[in-house]
């Protein structure tokens, strides 16, 4: 029991510290455990192949594809619309639409679907995402207090009140209670996080000023301007011809910059592909080309072959990408021109802007040679431009294309990303398969539709601190409960509290829960606390249907600490919290909810 207590008390200090990772910290005191004897080997490695730590890898690939499609951006700026201008506006829609989907889906499920979204409402409204993640972690655990299937223990309770011979809980038995705790959690958090959660990390909003965007560029070099993109239709002549045969440079003076192939708008399921303009590419129906030039050569060049003209046609950046590069003082390439120097055959890109001191330079680029000082936008496949980095012998590539890369989003798969997801929360709502294997299937499903562009981007989205900070802290539970701590702590409160009165019984049972949710999970709470507040009920002479609420929501509502649920841990990494950040924002509100509780329970549910 010493060497448990002890363990607990590095590893709360250590979280508090903030020196240590909190994910090492919490592996730090697992070996602790594992080495002293106190829990087997099997106990410490069970969080690992815990469900809840599994779904949340899944949930953490299901959330970036969300992010990635711009499926997160597309529903952010319909929120956007009805919050308006008003952060307060934001904050609530946040607040409520978190506890609603929380009502009916896990609050981790919850969360990571949130959590892009509220990042990118923030974006678009300017407002720190710091100050809505906490309580978007919140606002899921409250929106669990509401119905049957919101939180694991409120099952737990209910399994025990049926136990007793009782008349089953409800789905919506929880609904009253949770709903004034919604209410007032809501309030507590509008000061709480406009004070202490405000001015967390940086404005993310700023790009690096070393670093141009995408679209910088595009208006920089004014890529834009004159673009059009010419249909490829059943009816044309350039079908199964190359660009090069067709030389739509050297008849109409137009440049092509792209051949972009895929299905058409309109669909739920699209497959797009683009290609930089290659002299060898061979065009076919359905592909359209984007080109630039006057808008009589571009007209001329469509009548002569049977091409339909897109007038608002847009760059994207999918597959083909652009980048600056510097070439260096002593570089081989200065003095050569462009066609010169075989940018297309050596290095699979293509020139398509020069900017010389305070001119750009786009047309008859093939002639251009090259000067010292010279900045070269070239455009190509993402890897090649990534490959430009090799040759540092003759040029610099500026900023980071691959994170610029990773920057755009496949919006033409938002819509079958918003299909998984849907599918997704109702296989969870109506329980036709285990949560994390509906969630484990979404997140394949996402990867295998192309959601992301690779399976490495989608590993790149899980936040492996997190899932290693709940699994590291769950086997906390094995030795709380092996060396009697748990029952120990629990049962001599409850005791020592009963004598002032069945009130003072019932905010004994809550604390007590709530204490001990800080270090180990709430649903382990629950099932070790439902039974002993059911015994301190019966010897009291009381209902214990007041005090198994009292140990759902003292186990639920657990603010203080990140590792206390998983949606307190998603969050940290994103909103660049500390230790001390929960405590500030999350142990009032703990406190004051539990106060509320103590008043309200007895009120719905009577002794």
């Amino acid at each position: 029991m010493i060497i448990t207590l002890i363990t607990l008390f590095l590893a709360a200090a250590g979280f508090v510290w903030g020196k240590i990772r909190a994910d090492i910290m919490a592996l730090i005191a697992l070996l602790i455990l594992t080495l002293s004897g106190i829990i087997t080997t099997g106990e410490a490695l069970s969080g690992f192949s815990n469900p809840i730590v599994i779904m949340m890898i899944g949930l953490f690939v299901v959330g970036g594809a969300i992010f990635n499609t711009g499926l997160a951006k597309m529903i952010g700026a319909r929120l956007l619309r009805l919050s308006g201008d008003s952060p307060t506006r934001m904050f609530m829609l946040v607040m409520g639409g978190t506890a609603l989907i929380g009502a009916f889906v896990s609050n981790t499920g919850t969360v990571a679907l949130m959590l892009p979204i509220v990042v990118s409402m923030a974006g678009g409204n300017g407002v720190n995402p710091s100050r809505l993640l906490m309580p978007l972690a919140f606002a899921s655990s409250l929106g669990g207090m509401m119905t049957l299937i919101g939180t694991p223990p409120n099952i737990v309770i209910a399994e025990v009140w049926e136990e007793l011979g009782n008349t089953p809980l409800g789905f919506f038995s929880f609904l009253p209670a949770g709903a004034v705790c919604l209410v007032a959690g809501t309030l507590l958090l509008i000061p709480l996080s406009k004070f202490f959660l405000s001015g967390k990390g940086k404005d993310r909003n700023t790009p690096d000023g070393d670093t141009k965007t995408i679209g910088q560029l595009v208006s920089e070099y004014e890529l834009e301007s004159g673009l059009y993109g010419l249909i490829v239709s059943e009816n044309s002549e350039v079908a199964g011809h190359t660009l090069a045969g067709l030389d739509l440079r050297g008849k109409f003076g137009i440049d092509v910059l792209e051949v972009r192939r895929g299905d058409r708008p309109g669909r739920i399921i699209r497959n797009v592909t683009q290609h930089a303009a290659q002299p060898d590419t061979e065009l076919s129906v359905g592909e359209t080309l984007f080109v630039r030039g006057s808008r009589e050569a571009v007209e001329r060049c469509a009548a002569r072959y049977g091409l339909a003209v897109d007038k608002d046609a847009e760059l994207q950046f999918y597959d083909i990408g652009i980048a600056e590069i510097v070439p260096l003082p002593q570089s081989a390439i200065l003095n050569n021109t462009v066609s010169e120097i075989g940018f297309r055959t050596r290095y699979d890109v293509n020139v398509i802007g020069v900017r010389r001191k305070n001119r750009i330079i786009t047309s008859s680029l093939s002639d251009v040679r090259l000067r010292q000082g010279d900045v070269l936008l070239v455009q190509g496949a993402w890897e090649a431009i990534a490959r430009l980095n090799r040759e540092r012998n003759l040029w610099v590539v500026l900023g980071q294309p691959l994170q610029e890369a990773a920057k755009v989003t496949l919006d033409y798969k938002a819509p079958l990303a918003a299909l998984i997801m849907l599918a997704m929360i109702v296989a969870m709502i109506f329980d036709i398969v285990p949560a994390v294997v509906a969630v484990l299937a979404a997140a394949v499903v996402m990867i295998l539709t192309g959601c992301f562009r690779n399976v490495e981007d989608a590993y790149k989205t899980i936040n492996w601190e997190s899932a290693v900070l709940i699994a590291a802290m769950m086997p906390m539970s094995f030795a709380l409960e092996k060396t009697g701590v748990s029952e120990l702590v629990a049962g001599s409160l409850v005791e020592s509290l009963g004598q002032f009165g069945p009130v003072a019984l019932l905010a004994g049972v809550f604390f007590t829960t709530s204490i001990m949710t800080l270090f180990i999970s709430n649903t382990a709470t629950a099932v070790l606390m439902a039974p002993i507040a059911v015994e301190s009920a019966v010897a009291f002479g009381v209902s214990p249907l007041p005090f198994l609420f009292a140990v759902t929501y003292g186990a639920s509502l657990c603010f203080a600490s990140p590792f206390s649920t998983p949606p307190n841990a998603l969050v940290m990494p994103a909103g660049q919290y500390t230790f001390i950040d929960y405590i500030k924002v999350g142990l009032p509100l703990q406190l004051l909810l539990g106060v509320l509780m103590i008043f309200i329970l007895p009120l719905f549910f009577p002794f």
